[in-house]
Formats: structure tokens, C-alpha cells, sequence
């Protein structure tokens, strides 16, 4: 093995090139004498390429391979845990703690590996544990703060977590973005923008902060400082893609979409795959009435639902469901809803629920394999950004549920990482969904932010007990809220095209 290679690809995995640095780790990692280094850092491109099963194959390995390391069984223990095998990676770790492991990298995944297995206090003291060992580290800090958040809904207890990185000398930008979610989040908007412009003040060439108080601004109706804070970000990097769909928004928000078509084509040049510059390029093509918007936002054979085949084992459709929403609300432990997603009024679980070993949400999986590849069947191939990916295969990433509450929704978003998203349906609020304001209904087209002129929705699919809605990632898709006191609970996940 050339040291030199597996530098190289270290350096390119560093750099972000993760194309090519698989090249190299692949190669070198296939090699009978493949040490502990080049079997993790081939892992770790897989994982960051989305690519967990083969991921969890190398670790597998490598853990034979070096049994004695419990740097082996670490990284196996993450890997199952981002599946979502809780019970294994809690395994493999206990492994790994035997042979030393006590650094806080090995806490921080013990707490996640707890929380997945739903062992919330136990989770807490390991995040103890992983911030006494590295208070200043923003990503400890930040899950352990949503942790305490979504148990307690209490949000002194949770910001004062948030500040222990900042105060132990951690770099101000990620923790000060992450405390203004938590307020955003907590119902405390004016807060939350008062303290990023404070932060776009003190940091003005922290890009990522300027366009978070840019964007807070503009959500408070505060267009010329949203506008002067994207301008500034705008002359740091002017071809840089989250620049440019900030920069679209503005123009949106002061009724320029020409403009802002503009700045999202020139986006989707550099990446074309971006679900955000597609997001944003549909609405300002629907807002000066390009024909772009009917090619991305083709919601008669975009946007699909079918109902699921009652799986194997179970009588009717109806005692499936019923076993299914049980499990779920077994999964359903918080009180919150975690700060930096779109779920408003209700809760979500964290952990990936493809790993599951309940044959309830086994058969889950089984069950939509069949509408997906119809879905993806009826999208066909095209010239267009979403169908020209259409392989005809996918494989899933990411998979949660979330329980809303009376008067709870889904704040209008879209899903970064996916290539085709989905709605399924296990109980649905009855009497709300016939209200005339499609009260609980699932909803397209709606920009998150502020535009002028207003765009409403534009499509509507109605839930229904059983029923998968699925729709490409870029679309803006939220819920309408409703107010009756019946239960709605959903299982979500993206795929991506192998």
C-alpha cells in the first residue's frame, strides 16, 4: 500500500472531493494487507457519499480485522447507529469501552446510540460525559441542547446548554446560528433575529452568520437590512450557491423575480442538483410566469400518492395501521419537536427507521417498494433537472415520523439531501381534513419566506390512512394546521437514485 495514496485521499475526503477520493479508497482498501487507516478513512467517504450499507461492510472489516482496537468498534458502533441498528451499536460500542475507549468522539456517539434505543436519561449523561471531556465542541453541545429541549420544552435550560461551547472558547459563528434556531424554534422570533444581527455586527465575514441574520431579518419584515447583510455576503463569495439563493430570495421579497431567476440559474450552473436553487429558481420561474415553473413544478405527474398493499401477515389494511401507529407512538418520546426542523406543534423521532428490527416498520419498507418504483416508472426519463437523475433504482436516506399536536403543521420546506420525498399517512385528523380550509392537507407550492406579490399554494394532496404521497425534494411542501382534537402521524423519508 502506497502511504503516499491513502494521503491523497485523505487530502480530497478533507477537500470534499468525494468522487475521487473514493477512487483511491477504494482501491486501496479492496488490498488483503488494508490497515485500520485506509479501512476507516474508505468508510468515512462512503458515509459521507450516502452509502451507509457499504459502509457498514468495510467497518465489519475492519473490526474483524483489528479486534483488539476500539477505535474499530467506534466507528462500526456510528455507523450502525446512522442506520439505525440501535441494539447492535450499543453492542459494538460496549466492545469499544472495554478496550478504553474514553474520548468524548466515543461519548458523543454513545449518547446518539442511546437516544436511537430511546434511553433519553442515559443519553444525557453521556453527553455530560462528551462535553467534560471537549466543552468547546459545537456539535456535542448543540445535540445535547436539543436533547434537553426536546425532553423538557424548557428553553432557559436549553440555551444555557448552547452557551457552554461559546463560553469555553468555541468559534462564536455555528453556536450563536444554532441558539437563534432554539428561539426561532421556541416561538421567540424577535429574539432570534436581534441576535444574529448582533452576531452579523460583531462577525461580518462569517458568511454562513450573515446570510442566518439576513435571513431572520427578512422573516421579521425587515427587507433593507435583510438586503444590505446578503449584499455584504454577496461581495465575500458572489458565485457561491447558498450567496446566490440568498440573493434570489431578496429579490423575491422586493418583487423583483426576474432578478431573482436570475441569481438562481446562475446557481444551478455551478450545481445543478441543488435542491434549494431549484426550490427557489421554480418559484421566481412561477412568479414571472416562466415556463421553467411547469417543467420543475409539474404536480399532475410530479407529485404522485398511492395506497399501500396490506402487507404479509396482517388480516386488513386497518389492523396493520393499527399495529403500525402503536409502535410509532413507542418511538414518540419527546415533548418537542427538535430545533432545526420544520415540525411545528408536535415531535419527531430521530433515529434512521429503515435499521429497525420491528417487523412492524420492516413491513413498512416492504410495503412502498411498490409504489416508489411505480412513482419513478410514471416519472420516465427527461431533460429536466429532477427526471434526468431517474435511474429506475433508489435506495432510501433518512426515514423518521412525526406526531403533530392540535393546531401543529409542517412550516413550508424542502429536503436538501433528497432527490424524490414522501408523505405516508397512519392516522390522519378526520374531521379537520373536511374542513373548507383543507385543514391537515398537504400542501405545494408555498414559499417559506416572503415574496411579492404573495404566492399561495398551488397543490393539494389529502391525507388518508395508508396513503404515500411522493414528490421531488425541491418542492416546497408544508401542512395546512388544523384544530381538532384528533391525531395525525406520518412517516416521512427521501430517496436518492443509485
Amino acid at each position: 500500500m502506497s502511504q503516499a495514496e491513502l494521503n491523497r485521499a485523505i487530502t480530497l475526503l478533507e477537500k470534499g472531493a468525494l468522487d475521487d477520493a473514493l477512487l483511491i479508497s477504494m482501491r486501496l482498501a479492496a488490498e488483503p494487507r488494508a490497515d485500520h487507516l485506509t479501512l476507516a478513512t474508505h468508510s468515512q467517504v462512503l458515509k459521507l457519499l450516502h452509502r451507509l450499507p457499504e459502509a457498514l461492510a468495510v467497518d465489519q472489516i475492519a473490526a474483524g480485522r483489528f479486534p483488539k482496537s476500539g477505535v474499530a468498534w467506534h466507528n462500526l458502533a456510528a455507523t450502525l447507529d446512522d442506520m439505525g441498528r440501535g441494539e447492535a451499536a450499543l453492542e459494538a460500542m460496549n466492545r469499544g469501552v472495554a478496550l478504553g475507549l474514553d474520548g468524548p468522539e466515543s461519548w458523543g456517539v454513545m449518547a446518539r446510540i442511546l437516544m436511537t434505543l430511546g434511553d433519553h436519561e442515559k443519553a444525557e449523561q453521556a453527553y455530560v460525559e462528551a462535553r467534560r471531556r471537549a466543552p468547546a465542541d459545537v456539535r456535542l453541545t448543540t445535540e445535547y441542547a436539543n436533547l434537553v429541549w426536546m425532553r423538557r420544552g424548557d428553553l432557559n435550560l436549553a440555551q444555557a446548554a448552547m452557551d457552554t461551547a461559546f463560553h469555553a472558547g468555541a468559534a462564536p459563528g455555528e453556536p450563536l446560528i444554532a441558539k437563534a434556531q432554539l428561539y426561532e424554534t421556541a416561538g421567540q422570533g424577535e429574539m432570534a433575529t436581534d441576535l444574529l444581527l448582533k452576531a452579523a455586527e460583531k462577525l461580518p465575514r462569517d458568511i454562513p452568520v450573515v446570510l442566518a441574520a439576513a435571513q431572520s431579518a427578512l422573516t421579521r419584515g425587515r427587507l433593507a437590512e435583510a438586503e444590505a447583510l446578503a449584499r455584504s455576503a454577496e461581495v465575500l463569495a458572489p458565485k457561491a450557491a447558498n450567496i446566490l439563493t440568498q440573493m434570489a430570495i431578496i429579490h423575491l421579497a422586493k418583487g423583483q423575480p426576474d432578478l431573482a431567476l436570475e441569481k438562481a440559474l446562475q446557481g444551478l450552473k455551478e450545481a445543478p442538483t441543488d435542491q434549494s436553487l431549484l426550490g427557489w429558481a421554480a418559484t421566481a420561474a412561477r412568479a414571472v410566469q416562466d415556463p421553467l415553473y411547469a417543467t420543475l413544478c409539474d404536480y399532475d405527474h410530479m407529485v404522485s400518492t398511492h395506497d399501500i398493499e396490506t402487507p404479509a401477515n396482517w388480516p386488513s389494511l386497518e389492523a396493520y395501521l393499527a399495529d403500525l401507529a402503536e409502535t410509532l407512538r413507542r418511538l414518540h418520546t419527546y415533548q418537542q419537536h427538535p430545533y432545526n426542523q420544520s415540525v411545528r406543534g408536535g415531535a419527531q423521532t430521530l433515529q434512521n427507521l429503515t435499521g429497525s428490527s420491528d417487523p412492524v416498520l420492516q413491513a413498512f419498507f416492504k410495503a412502498i417498494d411498490a409504489p416508489v418504483r411505480a412513482h419513478m416508472a410514471r416519472l420516465g426519463k427527461g431533460p429536466d433537472a429532477h427526471r434526468r437523475r431517474n435511474t429506475g433504482d433508489y435506495r432510501i436516506q433518512g426515514a423518521w415520523s412525526v406526531r403533530l399536536r392540535p393546531g401543529g403543521f409542517h412550516q413550508d420546506h424542502f429536503h436538501p439531501e433528497g432527490w424524490i420525498s414522501s408523505a405516508f399517512y397512519v392516522e390522519t385528523p378526520t374531521t379537520a381534513l373536511d374542513h373548507p380550509d383543507r385543514q391537515g392537507w398537504l400542501r405545494f407550492g408555498q414559499p417559506p419566506f416572503r415574496t411579492d406579490p404573495p404566492l399561495a399554494p398551488d397543490h393539494h394532496v389529502r391525507p388518508q390512512p395508508g396513503r404515500l404521497a411522493l414528490f421531488p425534494s425541491y418542492m416546497w411542501h408544508g401542512t395546512v394546521p388544523f384544530h381538532t382534537d384528533e391525531p395525525r402521524m406520518s412517516i416521512a423519508f427521501d430517496i436518492v437514485p443509485i
